[in-house]
């Protein structure tokens, strides 16, 4: 379908994961500014490995971009409509780029209690139309689908790679089979007669080996939603050079915090600040100093901190401020 809408500051947003029985429903939010990207639709209409090749030009070469979660406890707790405005509002929050329109793919304005109201329209098919929205729907879908296939290999017998948590045949059998997981949103209405049951304990899963890239994506983003949460304007995601690394920077109140962000699948295996060692912060302390001087940051105003989380969906455990 040919492209109606390619102004260059337009932040596009665009949701998956509203339908499933389980796992997070996920926005992405994305400004592509003046990149140029070849072969950007309707995620649904791509094939995963084409998802995945423009999922890593996307991020390359957007001049801007946000993922917002909300978890299927959440989504329980506060319903879906509230759940969905919440984690678009979470993907905006990291985006901070300029954008002169917001267009949200759909007819509701997920944003509309809030100071970007004005600057949003609504279109359906956007994800089909608007470049921008079709990049969020991409980013957004391969991080979910990532997330998805990763839980499959926690969680034996329920294919979660396979139906990403969609209600098929297969996934209603395993539920009867095994029973609902901390994944399972039971406030829906297929669902609705195990909320008196136990779920499925964390123990009872299949634990695979972690990877850093696996413990770097939602970990990652769920300790950036909850710095901005706090008030944090992030500047950096991912800091790198050849000499040292940083997780997050961000600002808050005239401060520029460098924040270690460090996951633990199993609260009961301790919490994951105990990683930080003195040999990691004296790495940590010097990437502070590289980083302010290759970007000559008064040092006065710079404050080390490290964020512990936990969990299947990993949640804030502590955050603390190292010196």
């Amino acid at each position: 379908m040919s492209i109606v809408y390619n102004k260059v500051m337009i932040l596009g947003i665009d949701e998956v994961g509203r339908g499933p029985w389980a796992g997070p429903m996920v926005v992405g939010a994305v400004v592509l500014g003046g990149a140029v990207i070849d072969g950007l639709t309707d995620s649904k209409k791509l094939s995963k490995r084409r998802r995945e090749e423009l999922d890593s030009v996307i991020r390359e070469k957007a001049s801007g971009y946000g993922l917002g979660w909300v978890s299927a406890d959440e989504i329980d707790e506060i319903g879906l409509g509230n759940a969905l405005r919440l984690a678009t509002r979470r993907a905006v929050e990291q985006v901070k780029t300029s954008y002169h329109e917001i267009i949200i793919d759909g007819t509701i304005n997920l944003l509309a209690e809030t100071s970007k109201a004005e600057y949003v329209t609504t279109m359906k098919k956007a994800d089909l139309l608007v470049p921008s929205v079709s990049a969020a729907s991409i980013i957004a879908k391969v991080a979910r689908d990532r997330y998805m296939a990763e839980q499959d290999a926690l969680y034996n017998g329920y294919a979660f790679a396979s139906h990403v948590g969609y209600g098929t045949v297969a996934h209603r059998e395993a539920i009867e089979k095994n029973g609902v997981t901390p994944l399972h949103r039971l406030s829906f209405a297929p669902l609705a007669k195990y909320r008196k049951s136990s779920r499925l304990p964390t123990t009872h899963a299949k634990v695979a080996r972690t990877t850093t890239k696996k413990i770097g994506d939602a970990a990652e983003d769920e300790a950036a939603n909850y710095l901005v949460r706090k008030g944090h304007e992030i500047i950096e995601r991912n800091w790198k050079t050849k000499y040292c690394e940083i997780d997050i920077v961000s600002h808050h109140k005239g401060t520029i915090y460098f924040t270690e962000v460090k996951y633990r699948k199993k609260s009961d295996h301790g919490d994951g600040l105990a990683a930080i060692t003195n040999k990691k912060l004296n790495q940590m302390k010097f990437a502070v100093k590289f980083y302010a001087h290759t970007n000559k940051v008064d040092e006065k105003d710079l404050r080390l901190a490290a964020i512990s989380l936990a969990g299947e969906s990993p949640a804030i455990e502590t955050f603390l401020v190292l010196d």
